[in-house]
């Protein structure tokens, strides 16, 4: 395609400081401009337009979100430019989910717009893409001890069997200093972030490759090795680049969260299309797992509902634990799913090395989960796809 080939496509520019710089770069173009009200952004995102370009800084972070995930439920979308000078990882990320798009980083030459419209427009759309879009779940306990690692660690081994090849998902353990996820799996540390936070721009699928450990059960495992002060020596550039890779590379990638907020938390969270607490059933527990879904949602905005997860359900009708019914009650909301209990299930699995559907695949554990994965997956189905990218 050539400059040429812009005239009569149809633009629609959301942030009216564009205008000037879009009839210089896209000369010929239809050209409509609105500004970054919501109700009359969302109104303008007509099917017939084959280009989006959106200035971030003026419409934020919510709006912009919104427009990315509007767009990514269309088979046949527009393709979509997004400039700005700050743009946060959870936007970046969210911006994969788009099969024609790209980042531009304010100010920017006209040139500089003309040469990136016509590249993306000249990309085929989704018919040619036969890869599932990634989804990224994270996952964190409510209180230490909760089974959350278990509880991830399940998660991908159980997507690992619904993957459309071997290998297609990844687990991320962000427990930097003292994450056990190798542990329980027999498999080695292989993520140097620290080496890698030197230069975190040289994190690419080449060294993606080199930090991943295939374990027995079917997927690649990213874990760090112990190191007590891991959270001083890794940035957030090279924790991001990482998820980033991930996300381009597998087709489900889950995130073992540590329940500590570091400065790439909120990103992360942003960025991820589910958002896990698993809670055991203990006052504290609960009153931890509540405090933790308001503070997401109050400061990541911009992500869907956390999930709240029951963990270690006796199969007993009765104890001293508060049943489900209590739990809800003290949480104000419904819970999104429950594992049974299965103590002799988990600690052998442990011990051998590998997840629970591995060793007891007919523990209520796996079950529990799996329901949990299709709930979940059944409901993506039926909204719009969020975003699948950290930058």
């Amino acid at each position: 395609m050539t400059s040429t080939e812009l005239a009569r496509k149809r633009v629609l520019v959301l942030g009216p400081a564009l205008k000037a710089l879009a009839d210089q770069a896209l000369e010929g173009a239809r050209i409509e401009t609105i500004d970054t009200d919501r109700a009359k952004a969302l109104e303008a995102l007509h099917p017939a337009l084959d280009l989006v370009l959106m200035d971030a800084d003026a419409a934020g972070p919510e709006l912009t979100r919104e427009v990315i995930e509007t767009l990514a439920g269309r088979p046949k979308g527009p393709g979509v430019l997004l400039i700005g000078a700050h743009l946060s990882a959870g936007l970046v990320r969210a911006l994969l989910k788009l099969d024609r798009s790209d980042v531009l980083e304010a100010p920017l030459a006209a040139a500089e717009l003309t040469k990136a419209a016509i590249a993306v427009l000249a990309r085929p759309g989704d018919e040619g893409s036969d890869r599932p879009a990634c989804r990224c779940w994270s996952v964190l306990g409510s209180v230490g001890g909760s089974g959350a690692t278990t509880v991830a660690i399940e998660l991908a081994a159980l997507l690992s069997k619904k993957a459309s090849k071997p290998g297609a998902v990844a687990m991320v353990d962000l427990n930097l200093a003292y994450g056990a996820a190798h542990a329980y799996l027999g498999g080695g540390a292989n993520m140097r972030l620290g080496e890698a936070s030197r230069s975190p721009e040289r994190i690419d699928a080449s060294m993606l490759d080199a930090f991943a450990y295939r374990v027995d059960a079917g997927f690649d495992l990213f874990a760090a090795p112990r190191d007590p002060m891991a959270f001083d020596r890794v940035s957030s550039d090279a924790v991001l680049k990482v998820l980033e890779m991930a996300c381009q590379n597998y087709e489900a990638v889950i995130v073992d969260l540590p329940r500590f907020r570091y400065p790439w938390t909120l990103d992360v969270l942003g960025g991820s299309d589910e958002t896990l607490i698993i809670s055991e059933l203990t006052v504290p527990a609960l009153l931890s797992a509540q405090a933790f879904a308001n503070e997401i949602e109050a400061d990541a905005p911009g992500g869907r509902k956390p999930r709240l997860i029951l963990n270690r359900i006796a199969s007993r009708p009765f104890g001293p634990a508060p049943s489900r019914a209590e739990a809800e009650k003290a949480l104000g909301r419904k819970v999104d799913g429950a594992i049974t209990s299965d103590w002799e299930a988990a600690a052998c699995s442990v011990n051998l090395g590998g997840p629970i559907s591995q060793h007891r695949p007919k523990s209520k554990i796996v079950k529990d989960v799996a329901s949990i994965i299709d709930r979940l997956t059944f409901e993506a189905s039926r909204t719009p796809d969020r975003m699948s990218r950290i930058a």
